[in-house]
């Protein structure tokens, strides 16, 4: 599959440009910075000191609220907490960049007029090791440091090397720390273990000196001696206790990730900077293989598998006749807008589509909420919706009927299995197996007619085998029965569009991790996926009305 990719330059003035960035609060509790178009709208706003900002005009249902700092969710009500923090900036780039910042240049290429210094911490190490290779000559393969000045330095730094060591399959990492690395206990192994010096003093030509032998420079280590000086720092970084920070999340078991790991260990360590080498945590997705007699049923549950049916709404029942059912005539509208076409309740509808077979100056009351809207608006909603015998208020979401969705047919299988969830080892886990086919979108889908893609199914998630764990169970069930689970729209993780969905209902696909937020533990996700799905209209009543 080809994609097209691309690059965007953004203004100093941006959130971007002043290295502002905006997060917001997943499920695990850790910070998700938000898409960087989202924060330039997110910013402005703040910089203009308004109270909140409305984030529908760029494709998302969130209203952020910098008076508490939150995230809204328009349809679930759901809040989140956001943040503004202050990162680097973002480099500012225009045009073709020159030759000069081209490293490693290629050989006999001309030199560019040298472009403006850039003072980001990636341009300064990148510069930094350009004339560390510049300084060792033309034709010279390996790195080798620049010379000292002719005073000698201060104190000498050491290195520690590890004889034998061998470099382990993870992540370059890099203290914050920029200061040359001191290597701890140096001096007690001094007997045993062989040291690099990491700068000489050029007061002293080569062999001369005090009788001892000198030590070899990085110019003279092959590939396997740099590999040891990598694990060398790693190991006093490790033994120091000072925590470290991941520059690329390198995982896989074939050579060329732990290579590329290696090789920004070795350039950051020409940089002067210290390195450090760490396996990475890994995403654990699925539980151990498991039998099909370890499999059970869920005691209270009839059967273990379900299909989508679909639910049409009753026949012979009209737009008007349905919306009777839940309205109140207003004689003497009050003085305010319709929130539907904006119009004043006092004038008539500003509707401009399809002719509902109503007057456009009647108003109605919803009798559960209490809000007012135009009758011919209200008409003109519900003929663009799923047309289920329900209606939901566009202020305050309250549903009215039986709300069902637009899900295409697919499986949903539902059974116990004999492992525990990080955070539940008290009990056993609920697995759900949902499965949807590619297929052609019906009348109720964005563009009937059209083929619609299914992809990553079948789809695995994890629920605890607890008392509320199989509660949270017997909703979704009802919310698979009402097709609200999926829809068919524009994905947005990879943008692609009439493809299948999740809908507002947020589910567990991580089994023994977490590092997507879509794992455990979680002890909050029980108790939002209830709000979740009570915000599609599906509480415990609903149970009584699925078995009634």
């Amino acid at each position: 599959t080809i994609r097209p990719v691309r690059r965007s330059y953004y203004d100093p003035s941006s959130a971007p440009g002043k290295g502002v960035v905006w997060e917001w609060e997943n499920d695990s509790g850790s910070w998700t910075p938000y898409d960087m178009d989202v924060g330039i709208t997110i910013q402005r706003a703040y910089e203009k000191q308004h109270p909140w900002v409305d984030l529908s005009a760029i494709g998302f249902c969130y209203v952020i609220d910098f008076a508490t700092m939150g995230q809204i969710n328009r349809q679930t009500q759901r809040k989140r907490r956001v943040r503004r923090r202050l990162d680097m900036v973002y480099p500012l780039v225009s045009g073709t960049l020159p030759k000069s910042q081209s490293w490693p240049a290629s050989p006999g290429a001309a030199a560019a007029p040298p472009g403006p210094a850039c003072a980001c911490p990636q341009c300064l190490l990148v510069m930094s090791v350009k004339a560390t290779v510049s300084a060792a000559g033309p034709g010279t393969a390996t790195l080798q440091p620049r010379k000292a000045p002719p005073a000698p330095p201060a104190a000498a730094k050491a290195l520690v090397l590890a004889p034998g060591a061998k470099a382990p399959h993870g992540t370059a990492t890099v203290r914050g720390s920029l200061k040359p690395l001191v290597a701890q206990g140096g001096r007690q192994q001094a007997a045993s273990t062989p040291t690099l010096s990491s700068a000489s003093s050029a007061a002293s030509p080569p062999g001369a000196g005090s009788g001892k032998a000198s030590h070899p420079g990085l110019g003279t280590l092959n590939r396997s001696h740099l590999q040891r000086l990598a694990i060398a720092q790693s190991r006093v970084l490790i033994a120091s206790g000072v925590p470290t920070v991941p520059v690329k999340n390198l995982t896989g078991s074939s050579p060329v990730n732990p290579a590329l790991a290696g090789i920004t260990g070795i350039l950051m360590s020409a940089a002067g900077l210290p390195v450090c080498l760490t396996r990475p945590p890994k995403l654990v997705l699925h539980p151990p293989p498991v039998s099909k007699s370890e499999i059970q049923s869920i005691p209270g549950i009839s059967h273990t598998c379900r299909k989508t049916t679909k639910k049409q709404a009753k026949k012979g029942k009209t737009p008007e006749e349905v919306l009777k059912k839940y309205l109140q005539k207003v004689r003497h509208p009050p003085d305010e807008d319709c929130t539907i076409c904006m119009e004043r309740l006092s004038a008539p509808s500003g509707y401009k589509g399809p002719q509902p077979a109503v007057k456009p100056d009647l108003v109605g009351k919803l009798v559960k909420c209490g809000h007012v809207f135009h009758l011919y608006c209200l008409v003109a909603m519900y003929n663009n919706g799923n047309k289920d015998g329900s209606l939901q208020c566009p202020t305050c979401k309250t549903i009215y009927g039986v709300k069902t969705g637009t899900q295409p047919p697919g499986k949903m299988e539902y059974h116990i299995i004999p492992h525990a969830l990080p955070g539940h080892s008290d009990c056993k886990t609920i697995r759900i197996i949902y499965n949807i086919p590619p297929g052609v979108q019906g009348p109720e889908h964005p563009n009937p007619g059209k083929s619609f893609t299914a992809r990553g199914f079948p789809r695995h998630c994890y629920l605890p085998d607890s008392e509320k764990g199989r509660k949270v169970l017997k909703l979704l069930l009802v919310a698979w029965d009402r097709r609200l689970i999926f829809a068919i729209g524009t994905s947005s993780t990879t943008g692609e569009s009439d493809t299948v969905i999740w809908n507002e209902i947020h589910h567990k696909t991580e089994f023994g991790s977490n590092l997507t937020g879509h794992g455990y533990p979680d002890i909050n996700y029980l108790d939002n996926v209830l709000a979740e799905l009570a915000a599609q209209g599906i509480t415990e009543e609903s149970l009584v009305q699925e078995k009634d």
